[in-house]
């Protein structure tokens, strides 16, 4: 069972819903990009239940509120959601678990605050412009779209994210996404700014890449080198404080088929506690 969770933000709240006892060891968990805190739904059933699991939605996503008329989303605005929700809990010391941007997310140097782009203003304008109404579908036709647009995701992992990510109106289901989402700011980093920015985490870490993912080499080919030399990174620099480690499945591998990787999160959580036990 889980307990739903809000904590106000000058906007509104962000949302989030949490899993075992209090005074278990802190892990906070990240959705990805346009998904919710769902993500993590059948994930955390299979992991040490000797943690207390917070998985909040980004705001923009799942049932947070959408940030205000005029404001873009920035990626490193999503940095600031976490520090918020982590000042609510008062949590000093965590672990942070994320999927795909949540990840991205999880590793960035909070320090760090890109410039936004002439871009990411004209898209929120453009946007902004248009006043579109949200477009009500049915259950079955909210799924489809969900699953064209996911190429990675199945039926019933569709499913468990429009739970909390879309809402049922007279008309129909509207999707809760707030559209600026889509003029985020995306960064471009050097595979040394990658690394230079990894260096900086002091403590152990986890990554876990599918081996049909997004970050396939052979299926990037313009990235290709960028892959190929991060890893080549994990491997010598990293691999002190850094474990990498590859599973079989796709971009929503931990939703599909959460088995494939519990056994991994499991014994890392583990080893945390061991550790913040000495």
């Amino acid at each position: 069972m889980f307990s739903e969770l809000k904590f106000p933000v000058p906007w509104g709240h962000v949302a989030a819903k949490a899993w075992g006892p209090l005074e278990g060891r802190p892990v906070l968990c990240l959705h990805g990009w346009l998904d919710n805190a769902n993500t993590f739904d059948k994930l955390i059933p299979l992991l040490p239940r000797d943690c207390y699991y917070v998985a909040m939605d980004f705001s923009g996503h799942g049932l947070s509120s959408h940030r205000p008329a005029g404001s873009p989303y920035h990626f490193l605005d999503y940095v600031s959601d976490v520090r918020r929700v982590v000042a609510a809990l008062q949590w000093r010391r965590f672990t942070l678990m994320g999927h795909s941007m949540g990840g991205a997310v999880a590793g960035m140097d909070t320090d760090a605050w890109l410039k936004s782009k002439r871009m990411v203003i004209d898209r929120l304008l453009s946007l902004e412009a248009k006043q579109q109404t949200p477009k009500a579908r049915s259950p079955k036709a909210a799924l489809q779209r969900l699953l064209e647009a996911n190429t990675h995701l199945t039926a019933e992992g569709g499913a468990i994210l429009l739970q909390r990510g879309a809402t049922e109106t007279p008309t129909g289901l509207v999707y809760n996404r707030d559209m600026r989402v889509h003029t985020q700011n995306r960064e471009s980093f050097t595979v040394e700014q990658c690394v230079k920015l990894l260096l900086k985490i002091q403590d152990r870490v986890l990554i876990i890449v599918a081996q049909d993912g997004l970050l396939v080499p052979h299926k990037l080919d313009s990235r290709n080198h960028f892959v190929k030399a991060l890893r080549e990174a994990f491997e010598s620099t990293l691999k002190e404080h850094i474990q990498l480690v590859e599973v079989p499945g796709s971009h929503f591998v931990h939703l599909n088929k959460p088995e494939v990787v519990s056994g991994f999160i499991s014994d890392f959580l583990t080893a945390q506690n061991a550790r913040a036990r000495l």
